[in-house]
């Protein structure tokens, strides 16, 4: 035959190059701090928020929902939407508090 059987160089298999275990860890050390590190932060800042508010705040909650908060219970929160109108929404879907007078000035 003209041609020859073309090998692979390197070592026996099995054998990895000691380049591809640097690689793996430096993906996983890429994924921890643009993606694990911040959302821990986000959920830290979030619970931090949430632990804060009083009776009495005004928020926004998930969908828009804005209201001052009349209770405040181990899960969920009562809050007032308008007058003599109250909604129970959950502590998680509490996006982020107003400033004091905000719900007058909408």
């Amino acid at each position: 035959m003209l041609i020859s059987p073309a090998f692979a160089q390197g070592g026996p298999a099995g054998q990895m190059d000691g380049g591809f275990f640097f690689v793996i860890i430096g993906m996983f050390a890429l994924m921890y701090f643009l993606v694990i590190r911040p959302q821990m932060k986000r959920a830290k800042e979030q619970k931090e928020m949430i632990g804060s508010l009083q009776k009495g705040d005004e928020i926004v909650a998930a969908g828009g929902l804005v209201g001052k908060i009349t209770n405040i219970g181990e899960t969920y929160i009562s809050l007032e939407i308008a007058p003599d109108t109250e909604v129970a929404v959950e502590k998680q879907s509490i996006l982020k508090p107003l400033p004091k007078g905000t719900i007058k000035s909408i």
